[in-house]
């Protein structure tokens, strides 16, 4: 377990803000309007109002992956993931990514990695490994938790997962590997499944060598998804967080390969920091946008407009009040349970932190909230301890949208295009399925 020590606390819970990405992508939704309203305790009138819907189905089906929330080690555990599922009914959440020999060593004790509230859905499980036979057993032994969706993790970078794990990018330079892990996960489970990866690694970055890898993992298993983080992958001289700033986003090969793979879905991760970047993507054409940090660093902005920008819902009605009373009831029913593996409420805490981002009182709550955590054995302690900080307007206001749209970084990308695929297989595939005539001549 981490330790925390006085003045770092909270320095040690919240993900730090990325300063050094890419200035045109650090767009970010303006702050909401300055309340002069102070400081009053944690109720409401309407706080028994049902939060969850009893289904997060529409005719009897999740509604397609528009939006996702990236699987992040330490951060999409079921906690954030039951905060997400508050603020946003459609968006498809990512449990952290679970390594396939742990599944298999730990099948008496699944439950600690595999179990999720049914309100979760639609969440997809993502497995690490590159052993077919553990990747095996694990995918039986992950079927029976009723995931709605197996990814195999090939864009992990660290030197943890891809050196001496040999799995996570490096799994990019055997792409019939990857093709038969995904026929092994495939045959063993019922949900569809799908791959994560980068758009190269190191110096096999070109575009044909992206393409080659996603024909090849598509025609030897059912693979129908691939999620595409529009980096390449640096294996060397730089960490986890390097890779995700320093090597550049190349948002042409994700729009290329939805050109030349009319057959498959494809869904954009990386450089996306507000819902305006999402819904912009969505017009100029992608089929599906995932973000990680900035739905945990600020998730009220951005979780908060998925359902009405993203999926054409009346916008919400829901308070951060609501929200917190919501989890707090939550919150104290798990610190209830008896065993060794319960949280603590610092854990519980973890996800809370930043959802009050850019408002008025965050710093006197976190400060606050430090404190508190030395000492509150109650969610429900933690709350009302601490929520003085936050005035009433801020508490009690719903997610507001105040940027205008733009289609910025995803306008005028197709003098940017790569040439077409030419894998001579792959053409008489698509001629098999009548693909269009752009495809054909361009």
């Amino acid at each position: 377990m981490m330790k925390y020590a006085g003045h770092n606390l909270l320095s040690s819970l919240v993900p730090l803000q990325r300063g050094s990405l890419n200035h045109h992508h650090s767009q970010s939704i303006g702050r909401l309007r300055t309340f002069s309203r102070r400081f009053r305790r944690f109720n409401s009138s309407n706080g028994k109002d049902p939060i969850f819907s009893k289904k997060n189905k529409v005719n009897g089906q999740y509604p397609p992956p528009w939006f996702s929330v990236a699987p992040m080690m330490d951060w999409t555990d079921n906690h954030y993931r039951f905060l997400a599922r508050l603020i946003s009914k459609r968006a498809w959440l990512f449990t952290e990514m679970v390594v396939a020999e742990t599944i298999v060593h730990q099948k008496d004790n699944l439950d600690r990695f595999l179990a999720f509230p049914p309100e979760q859905h639609p969440i997809v499980l993502q497995i690490g490994g590159s052993n077919l036979d553990n990747l095996a057993k694990a995918a039986e032994l992950a079927n029976a938790y009723d995931y709605d969706e197996i990814n195999l993790n090939c864009g992990c970078p660290s030197g943890k997962v891809a050196g001496h794990g040999c799995f996570g990018a490096r799994l990019m330079f055997d792409p019939k590997l990857v093709g038969d892990a995904m026929s092994t996960i495939a045959a063993n489970c019922d949900a569809p499944v799908s791959v994560k990866c980068r758009i190269g690694v190191d110096d096999r970055d070109s575009y044909d060598e992206l393409c080659e890898f996603v024909y090849t993992v598509s025609s030897k298993s059912p693979t129908k998804h691939f999620i595409i983080h529009a980096r390449k992958a640096l294996l060397n001289g730089l960490s986890p967080a390097e890779n995700r700033t320093i090597p550049p986003l190349k948002y042409e090969y994700y729009f290329a390969l939805l050109r030349d793979f009319p057959d498959l879905q494809f869904t954009l991760n990386g450089g996306i920091t507000c819902i305006d970047q999402v819904a912009a993507a969505r017009r100029q054409g992608a089929h599906n946008v995932m973000v990680g940090r900035a739905a945990y660093n600020n998730p009220w902005h951005m979780l908060g407009h998925v359902d009405s920008a993203i999926y054409g819902l009346p916008a919400s009605v829901l308070s951060r009040r609501q929200v917190l009373e919501q989890f707090q009831i939550y919150g104290d029913s798990i610190l209830k349970k008896d065993g060794p593996k319960k949280p603590n409420v610092r854990q519980l805490v973890k996800p809370l932190l930043n959802l009050f981002h850019g408002e008025r009182g965050n710093g006197l709550w976190k400060r606050k909230a430090d404190a508190a955590l030395h000492h509150c054995t109650t969610m429900k302690s933690f709350l009302e301890e601490t929520l003085s900080e936050i005035p009433d307007t801020v508490l009690d206001s719903v997610p507001e949208r105040n940027t205008p749209e733009s289609d910025g970084d995803f306008v005028d990308l197709d003098g940017l295009l790569p040439p077409p695929y030419r894998c001579e297989q792959h053409l008489h595939s698509l001629n098999d399925q009548k693909a269009s005539p752009l495809l054909c001549t361009a």
